[in-house]
Parts: C-alpha cells; sequence; structure tokens
C-alpha cells in the first residue's frame, strides 16, 4: 500500500489571516485544497508564527515583523487539515518572547501535533518529532540558520539553531582556524539531531530546514553541499524553506531535496516578479517498507489570507519554473493533470 505524506512551506497564520479568522470557519485558511490535505495520510509543515495571545514584541534586537495567532482558532485549523508535525526551527517562534514560546509549545503538545525545532532548552529543541502514518514511522528534525539570537541553550528556550553559511561537504582539506572549528561544531550538532531521530527507527527520516535569506530563487553552494552531506548520513528527504518562493529540487543518491518549499499561506505583499504567492503542495509517496517512490508537486497559490489550488495560468507559471530552476540539477519532471511529477525508483 501507497501512503502520501505532504510537505509546505510557511504557515503563517499571524497579522490579518488572524484577524479574518476571527470572523470565518477556522478551515477558511486552507481555501480550496482542504480536501486535498484531509485526503493525505501525513502532514508536516513549517509553522512560521506563535501561537499565543501573551507576549510582548521582541524588542532585544531588530525586528521588523511580528507573528502571533490565537490558538483557540489556530489549533483547531491546523487539526482540521490533518497537521501531524510542525517544524519550529525559524525566525518567528520568539517573536513575542518565552512566554509565547511556551504556549507555542503546549498548545502543539496539548492537541497531538508533534513538533521539533524549538523547546524549553537546546536539548528539547533538538529532539525529533515522530508519527506514524499507517504502520510506518516518520521523524522530522528542524534546524534553522536564521536570527541567531533566537537560538536556545542548555538554560534557555528558543530554536535548533546552526551556522551553514561556509559549509563545506569535505572539511579534511580545510587549515584548521575559527572557520573549521565552527564547521566542525555544527557537523557534530547536525550529526546529534540525526542520531537521535534515528534511534526512533524510523522508516522516514526528514530533515527541516528554515535557510537563508527572503526572496533569493538559488540555493547557495554551502546549502547544496549541506543537504547532501544530511542525506549521506543517512536523512530521506530535505524539506527547505525560508525565501518566501520556490527553489529547485534536485535528487541526490535518490533522496529529494527541496531546496525551497516556497509560502503556502501568508499574507505577504506579493512580488509581481518572483510570485511569492505561488507554490506548491509537495507530496511524497512511500512503500509499505517505507521506500520513496514519487514527490508529487501541486500548484498552490495564495489569495484573500487563504491558500486555493492554483489557477491554469498561475500553475503553468510555476511548473515551469520549477523546471527550469532544477533544469541544471539534473532533475526531469514528468506531467500528470497540473501537477509535475518527480519520479524516485
Amino acid at each position: 500500500m501507497t501512503r502520501r505524506i505532504g510537505f509546505t512551506g510557511d504557515v503563517m497564520l499571524g497579522r490579518l489571516i488572524d484577524q479574518r479568522q476571527r470572523t470565518r470557519a477556522v478551515d477558511a485558511v486552507w481555501g480550496t485544497v482542504l480536501e486535498r490535505l484531509r485526503g493525505l495520510d501525513g502532514f508536516v509543515v513549517n509553522l512560521e508564527c506563535c501561537l499565543s495571545t501573551r507576549g510582548r514584541q521582541w524588542q532585544r534586537t531588530y525586528r521588523p515583523f511580528h507573528f502571533r495567532a490565537d490558538p483557540d482558532w489556530a489549533i483547531p485549523a491546523l487539526e482540521r487539515a490533518g497537521v501531524d508535525a510542525c517544524a519550529l526551527a525559524n525566525n518567528h517562534v520568539l517573536d513575542y518572547e518565552e512566554i509565547a514560546l511556551r504556549d507555542t509549545l503546549e498548545h502543539l503538545d496539548t492537541a497531538g501535533i508533534a513538533r521539533s525545532g524549538a523547546g524549553e532548552t537546546i536539548d528539547e529543541a533538538l529532539e525529533p518529532a515522530v508519527f506514524s502514518v499507517g504502520d510506518l514511522s516518520v521523524a522530522v528534525v528542524s534546524l534553522t540558520d536564521n536570527t541567531p539570537e533566537y537560538a536556545a541553550d542548555e538554560e534557555s528556550p528558543g530554536t535548533a539553531w546552526i551556522d551553514i553559511d561556509d559549509w563545506r561537504h569535505d572539511s579534511s582539506s580545510r587549515t584548521q582556524s575559527d572557520d573549521a572549528v565552527a564547521d566542525e561544531r555544527t557537523r557534530q550538532r547536525v550529526r546529534d539531531v540525526v542520531g537521535r531521530a534515528r534511534e526512533t527507527d524510523p522508516d522516514l527520516l526528514v530533515a527541516s530546514l528554515h535557510w537563508g535569506p527572503n526572496m533569493v530563487t538559488e540555493p547557495p553552494d554551502s546549502f547544496q553541499a549541506f543537504a547532501r552531506w544530511l542525506i549521506d548520513e543517512g536523512v530521506d528527504l530535505i524539506h527547505g524553506h525560508s525565501a518566501h518562493v520556490f527553489q529547485a529540487l534536485e535528487v541526490h543518491e535518490g533522496a529529494p531535496i527541496i531546496y525551497d518549499a516556497g509560502d503556502f499561506v501568508d499574507d505577504y505583499v506579493v512580488d509581481p516578479e518572483l510570485r511569492n504567492n505561488r507554490s506548491f503542495l509537495f507530496v511524497l509517496s512511500i512503500t509499505d517498507d517505507g521506500t520513496p517512490t514519487e514527490l508529487r508537486l501541486l500548484p498552490t497559490e495564495i489569495d484573500d489570507c487563504a491558500v486555493h489550488e492554483a489557477s491554469p495560468g498561475a500553475a503553468e507559471w510555476s511548473r515551469e519554473r520549477m523546471q527550469n530552476l532544477s533544469e541544471p540539477f539534473g532533475t526531469e519532471f514528468d506531467r500528470d493533470g497540473e501537477a509535475l511529477v518527480l519520479a524516485l525508483e
């Protein structure tokens, strides 16, 4: 039997979306994709906000945007869509200080939604999110290189932060320097994260990475090297996000790398060229033994503070752009209706 697990980029439920959702059905934020989401066997999102009505805006360093959603509607909305796991290692989970982060953790735990990437301490932030898809087990680790001031440590809450700006796949040729030491420290932390996830004996191991700056269409060499190294370390799928626009897909040793999944739902201003309101629902098919067989890309479009199946014109634009971005990586897609299909066997 084939199981299907969905992945999305940023799910930002704050600001205008939070306002709109107080006066409409809790599942209205999922627009015309709701039934498709509910038909999945598993569902993983990057939650780009905190879930709380408490706290004050972070002022310790300059932060232009602060995202917070009322859990009274946000948790039922996540449940209605069938969200199984939330990646929390990102640059908004501490926007309303520690009290709102603690509320987020508590609300997700109470709802039975697995989470990773943030916690009361760095030890908790490094723990994987584990959930079941039928008889299969999925483990998700969540890491970010954004906003180092949000990083957790041994005594303070925050995110699972790492530095990958200068990552190299093979550090053996590097001279002993501060950069080399920092690189090895990152390598050890990531090995620890992956090791913890592997101890749960998952059938599928996912690395969900909130990495890089906004509105960038191509992953830097360091991210490419890091993603491939993670797969060599045993990760089965890279779930990237942060840029607000989708980036290329690559297959390395049979494992898909989603360099950036773009934005799934938010209230952001739309760039007329980069079209950050357009992306995909990424659906991974796996067999009974956990072997990925295909990755299906279903075009989506944000409108009126909700996510929808893309219009024909928007879908064509997204398909063509994804194919052009992915071609340099040797990635070839098939077409099935509105979807792009990437075979993994």
